[in-house]
């Protein structure tokens, strides 16, 4: 088991504890946030699985790259995966619902339909 903490300045005074676990091929993260000791949505684990150094305020921010290199095959990965198409997903939903209210807006000022 290997294991890979960084400190991350976030919104608090104190940066916030954002520890990887990779076992096997399976990788875990936790982080000292308040959203993160809630187990929800953290951005700080997110940010480093983007290769974000950003924030990282330890001295050890190369290691960065090292957690993403642990991605490939695990259960992480296909995650993450999920959460980038579903993100697409909304982003062409909102483009389409955007170009939806423009014809709206034609039609009710006595405009055509196009």
């Amino acid at each position: 088991m290997e294991t890979i903490e960084f400190l991350v300045q976030g919104s608090a005074p104190d940066p916030y504890r954002v520890t990887f676990v990779r076992d096997s091929n399976e990788v875990s993260a936790l982080c000292s946030c308040p959203a993160g000791e809630n187990g929800g949505y953290c951005k700080h684990r997110l940010s480093i699985l983007d290769g974000v150094l950003d924030g990282v305020v330890s001295t050890n921010a190369h290691q960065v790259r090292e957690v993403g290199s642990w991605l490939p095959g695990s259960s992480l990965e296909s995650c993450l995966a999920e959460v980038a198409s579903a993100a697409k997903a909304v982003e062409n939903a909102k483009r389409l619902e955007a170009q939806a209210k423009k014809k709206l807006a034609r039609v009710l000022a006595g405009g055509r339909k196009k």
